[in-house]
């Protein structure tokens, strides 16, 4: 088995743990205007926070990669992303923030320099990775935000138990491309469902906010094409998709997936955290059939440390 793998079967047991760091010092309080930055994996973590935490009423709160963060924009609070806690573009930003803005890292290394750099670092070692792709510690992350937001991460993670053994509603042999959707929150899901499948199998995926998918990027969906949504949909959405000829992936949409949909009944569709493990799974099974091993992508390091 690839490390990869066990580390998306043990999301929801990572995430019980970090949601029981919900109160740790340094997590943003009500009210407060706060940035969340990070790289690939982690950017996007910060785009969904950024969305959550804004709908929940707690303040303005922005996403940025580190490098395109607006320095002479004033924030309570900078939160850093950092697997790692060695990447370049983290600990140039820290350093410079050191004076002015009080600075939360959330890292699986308390002794590389951005957990030194911050005000605060918390430490979610329990969810640090072998392989080189990113999963369990991004998704435990944003599970942490989550519950510091007040969320109930039990029934999110009961949803991942599930997620991770049931059968998948993609299969490499029957689809050539997939596009991912989401809406608010869940765009930053779908980016990174879209980045799996591009850093582990070097496949062809886009992403999109659902209601602009429309206005342009379905021109390409059509026979074994796929197109997958995170969360709510717009109406009329799953229509116009079948209507390419490409398939339309969504947990509550004809039923469910297979035994999940089953196992969900009646009530709301899986969280899309559980979704997302979905597409990670998926993006496994497109590297290793085509003999790909999805620890290791060619190109890529664990962090990306300039000189």
């Amino acid at each position: 088995m690839t490390f990869v793998k066990e580390e998306i079967a043990s999301q929801p047991d990572c995430w019980r743990l970090a949601a029981k760091a919900a109160d740790a010092p340094g997590l943003p309080g009500a009210g407060e205007r706060v940035a969340v930055v990070g790289c690939g994996t982690s950017w996007f973590m910060a785009k969904a926070y950024a969305a959550r935490r804004e709908s929940f009423g707690q303040g303005e709160t922005d996403a940025f990669q580190p490098s395109e963060f607006p320095r002479r924009r004033r924030y309570d609070r900078v939160v850093a992303i950092t697997r790692s806690g060695t990447t370049t573009e983290i600990v140039d930003l820290l350093r410079e923030l050191d004076d002015r803005t009080p600075t939360t890292v959330l890292t699986a290394d308390p002794a590389q320099p951005a957990a030194a750099l911050a005000t605060d670092a918390i430490v979610l070692d329990f969810a640090d990775e072998r392989s080189v792709v990113q999963t369990r510690f991004a998704t435990s992350a944003l599970a942490l935000l989550r519950a510091h937001l007040g969320e109930d991460i039990d029934p999110i993670a009961s949803d991942a138990e599930v997620a991770v053994r049931v059968p998948l509603p993609v299969h490499p042999a029957l689809a050539e491309q997939i596009t991912f959707l989401g809406r608010g929150w869940t765009v930053g899901l779908a980016e990174e469902a879209a980045l799996k499948c591009r850093e582990a199998a070097a496949y062809w995926t886009e992403a999109y906010p659902a209601m602009d998918y429309r206005h342009g990027p379905i021109a390409i969906a059509g026979p074994r094409r796929v197109v997958w949504a995170f969360g709510d949909i717009p109406a009329g959405l799953a229509d116009d998709v079948e209507a390419t000829g490409a398939l339309f992936v969504h947990s509550r949409h004809h039923g469910g997936y297979g035994s999940l949909g089953k196992w969900c009944g009646g009530r709301a569709p899986i969280d899309p955290m559980a979704d997302l493990v979905l597409a990670q799974r998926v993006a496994v099974l497109l590297a290793t059939s085509q003999g790909l091993d999805p620890d290791h992508p060619r190109h890529l390091t664990r962090s990306v440390v300039l000189t």
